[in-house]
Order: structure tokens, then sequence, then C-alpha cells
């Protein structure tokens, strides 16, 4: 068999950990719940028990070359070391690599979340065979991830393709980030669920209930069937995407922007919307070129972007 790499997409919910071979084949997956208000240590044990369960999985002719590490938050992947990651506190200036090494004997390699799915994308999915290629996820939050001459761009302390926290409405909701008006306030997941409860008097007809488990699935089926509010919550969802999008092409004159994470099932409901802004607020020929598409890999993207990432830098060492 030849060499693999174990790639591992941790995220505050859950931890999949994937065999991924150089051509982008996933051979074993492995997935465990992230237990809540895990150590450092707890995490490091998380990862090394699913890595040696998706080792007995591939039997023993396997070849495992590395393991690779996409992390929620701002890394240093050049010292290996978790600067600050939100939604994991305890990982919050860790030196993950040297610990995710030490106990796996292999060679360890770290990446933010969001940039892995861009790089995964770029490589194995929507954006392949483009040099300039941005990816948008929308989930709990919305993340980004910029490639620039088909180089992942970071930015001088790492924390490049903050996209989520890209300015859109200068009078709008506080976001977590300390900032105002922040696109993860009219594109996430949550921000979906804000959004109906603020917009729920002026369609007394919606069939959506305002109570504490309204949920974004619950608006986007409700949008499915027709229902007035969740379309007006989509379209303002969209809106606000091509606020981001058209900003995004003047500065950047992407060849393709991809938009993934769950957030993203709402597809048919926003993207009219959002191509429409883009075109009325970009230069015409950048944004009349600009293609638009959703993700094709899912939640395969971190995985397969971190795994990427592992063979490339595998690749420099030899």
């Amino acid at each position: 068999m030849k060499n693999l790499i174990l790639a591992a997409d941790l995220g505050g919910t859950n931890l999949r950990m994937s065999a991924v071979d150089g051509d982008g084949s996933i051979l074993q997956r492995v997935r465990r719940k992230t237990p809540g208000h895990s150590g450092a240590n707890e995490i490091v044990e998380l990862i090394y028990s699913a890595a040696q369960e998706c080792k007995e999985k591939l039997g023993s002719p396997a070849s495992i070359a590395g393991i690779a590490v996409a992390v929620p938050g701002t890394v240093d992947v050049s010292r290996g070391i978790v600067l600050d990651a939100p939604n994991v506190r305890s990982l919050s200036g860790f030196n993950i690599t040297r610990a995710v090494s030490k106990a796996l004997s292999l060679p360890c390699f770290l990446e933010n979340d969001a940039n892995a799915a861009a790089i995964g994308e770029n490589r194995f999915g929507a954006s392949v065979g483009a040099m300039t290629s941005i990816c948008v996820t929308l989930g709990t939050g919305v993340g980004g991830g910029v490639i620039i001459d088909g180089k992942i761009l970071r930015g001088i302390d790492g924390t490049a393709g903050e996209i989520g926290h890209v300015c859109v409405e200068p009078t709008g909701a506080k976001c977590g980030c300390g900032s105002i008006g922040c696109l993860e306030q009219y594109a996430s997941a949550t921000a979906l669920v804000r959004m109906a409860r603020e917009m729920k008097d002026d369609f007394p007809e919606t069939s959506l209930v305002d109570d504490e488990l309204l949920t974004s699935l619950e608006i986007f089926e409700a949008g499915t069937r027709g229902d007035e509010l969740a379309l007006q919550v989509f379209k303002k969802q969209g809106f606000y995407l091509g606020i981001a999008f058209a900003g995004l092409v003047n500065v950047l004159n992407p060849e393709v922007l991809v938009i993934g994470g769950g957030a993203s099932a709402g597809w048919d409901l926003f993207i009219e919307e959002a191509r429409s802004i883009v075109h009325q607020r970009s230069y015409p020929e950048p944004g009349e070129r600009a293609r638009i598409v959703r993700a094709e890999r899912g939640d395969d993207a971190g995985v397969l972007g971190a795994a990427a990432v592992a063979f490339e830098n595998l690749l420099k060492l030899t």
C-alpha cells in the first residue's frame, strides 16, 4: 500500500479522522465526539485514539507517512502552535504538533480548519485548476480561506482569510469577535435564526415557531415550502454574502468563490440574490468572470486539505 496521511479535522463538536492517499482518496474514516471543556492533553488522547482505530481498520499493509491536524482557530503552522482556538479554548497557546507527533511517533503538521477546507476544495473539489480561489464555509460561524497563485494566503500573523469578520453592516449586530456588523452575523446558521426572530412580526402567517428550539434547519425546510419569512431570511443572507463577495472580487480578482458548510444547504434560496449583488457592486469584468459555486467535498474538504498540506511538507523534507 502506498504512503498515507492520517488527517484529523477537529471541531468543537466532532473530530473527523481519515486515512488519505496522495490522490485524495479516503480509505478509512473515524468519527469521535469532542468532549466538552476538554483539556489539551485530552484532545491529544482523542486524536491518538482515533488514529489508532483508523490504522487498525486499514490493516497491516498500511504505510503511514505522517499526521495532519486541522484546528478551528488561529495557528502558527511553522511552529505547530495553536495561537487562539475560541471553540476549543484549552488548545490556545498549545504546541499540538509536538504533542501529537510524540504520541504517534509520526511527523505532524498543523493547519487552520477553514484554510484546510479551501485547500481541499482547490486540490480535489469545486475549484480544481484555479490558481486564485476563495472558499467560504457557512456553519455556526463563517470561515474563509484564500488561495493566491496556488498557495494559501496566511498573512504576517497567520490570520488572513477571516472573511466571516469582514464588516458588511456598519450599524449592524454585535459580533462575538468584538466588532459590529460582521458577515458572520448575517450568513451563519446562528445568524439565520436571529434574523428570523427579528423579522417574525412582519410575517404573521409564517409557519415558523419562535421559541428557544428554532433551528436553521427548520428555517431551511420552511423556505423550501415557500414560507415568506424564511425566504426573506435567505434573501438577506444572500444580500450580505453578495456585499462581502463583491469586495473580495474587487480586491483579489478570484477565478472561483466556493461556498460550503452546513448553512450552505439553503443554496437555492440565497444564491440568486448573492450573485445579483456581486454583479451590482463589483467591477464588471472580474465580477462576471468570477464563478460562484457550491463546495463539492462537504465534510471531507478539511481532512483532504490537511492531508494535502502534510504531503507537500513531507515532499520538502525529502
